[in-house]
């Protein structure tokens, strides 16, 4: 250490005068903090040295400076329509796992399905140097982004771009399979909103599943989420049961000839239930109910929900996971869709098909 300097303060250390009060020069410090190969060749006293005053220096490196110099910033812009209880805590639940494990970090945006901001928002995380995207449930027709790009449940058709996807027509068959053993053929289905990416290839996979059980939709049992009551709103959950509620009310005052609704998800199924008992049904007495995605809410429901398990923490993982490789290797070809399987699991809101004869 060289004598007579004064130590600078605590946190407003950077590298060159960390080296100036060691009397060392850059390239030593530099090497001994980044651990390289080459700080083999530094005496262990010099090492020991240097590690001990930036602990106690409590020295962080630039950055923005070292990300420059390495390509990478380690870290990742994730964009998604909200940060609700449900399937964006499930999903970021395995994100969050494989990006702590690779050392990354994460920007996430929400865009609650605002297009001025699902436009501007990626070009804000390029300026902060992200090396990579994960859109979360978000449909984006143009993104003009240098980096890679990974899609969990978006349907995205850009080129280069990596989609993490349910096998919806495998989900619904075992949901509309359950309902047809239990005696169910009058069935409503809970549709979701036009903005989210999966409801139009849900809606389809019902369409064909019940051509292959040649079981009859009728129409008038279609009923849809609006797209309004799923958004942010000042003083209101964006994701409350109320968006499954009034659907089911109003399907409620037109008709009650049905034993069994499929709702587009588990808060919807809540809201529904809420709705069919105020209206003196019993669930699943009266009408069977079943949900997707088996949020963690969904086992303590009353009555418990029987739902389609979407494997979104998995779904989560699986997309970091691709999105790590594609940012290591940007010349390896990736395929366009990797699907995932589900699971139905039978709870309490289902039950045989009351004779309504």
């Amino acid at each position: 250490m060289t004598k007579g300097k004064t130590p600078p303060a605590p946190g407003h250390v950077n590298l060159r005068m960390l080296a100036d009060h060691l009397g060392l020069s850059q390239t030593t410090v530099s090497l001994v903090l980044n651990n390289s190969p080459s700080a083999k060749s530094i005496p262990q006293e010099t090492r020991d040295r240097v590690v001990e005053a930036a602990h106690r220096l409590d020295y962080r490196p630039n950055y923005f400076a070292r990300s420059l110099r390495q390509s990478r910033s380690m870290s990742v812009g994730v964009l998604a329509p909200d940060l609700s209880e449900g399937y964006f805590t499930r999903v970021m639940s395995g994100v969050v796992e494989e990006l702590t494990a690779a050392r990354y970090f994460y920007f996430t945006a929400c865009h609650d399905w605002k297009p001025e901001l699902i436009d501007k928002y990626p070009r804000m995380l390029v300026e902060r140097a992200v090396d990579g995207f994960l859109l979360l449930n978000t449909a984006v027709q143009e993104l003009a982004v240098p980096v890679p790009v990974v899609a969990i449940s978006a349907h995205c058709s850009e080129d280069k771009v990596t989609n993490i996807l349910l096998d919806h027509h495998q989900a619904v068959q075992r949901a509309l399979t359950h309902l047809y053993k239990l005696g169910h053929r009058r069935i409503a289905f809970m549709r979701g909103p036009r903005a989210i990416p999966d409801s139009e290839f849900r809606w389809e996979s019902i369409q064909q599943v019940a051509r292959e059980m040649e079981l009859k939709l009728d129409p008038e049992l279609a009923i849809r989420i609006d797209t309004a009551g799923w958004s942010m709103k000042v003083g209101q959950h964006p994701m409350a049961p109320e968006i499954g509620y009034k659907p089911m009310q109003s399907l409620l005052e037109q008709t009650r000839n049905f034993t069994a609704v499929f709702c587009f998800n588990d808060i919807s199924a809540i809201g529904a239930i809420r709705a069919l008992k105020d209206a003196g049904l019993n669930v699943p007495g009266d009408v069977s109910v079943v949900g997707f995605d088996d949020i963690l809410s969904a086992a303590y429901a009353t009555p418990s929900l029987t739902t389609v398990r979407q494997p979104l923490a998995e779904m989560g993982r699986r997309g970091a996971k691709v999105l790590l490789e594609r940012i290591a290797d940007r010349k390896k070809t990736f395929p366009t869709d990797i699907f995932m399987e589900s699971e139905l699991i039978v709870r309490e809101s289902t039950g045989p098909a009351r004779n309504r004869n």
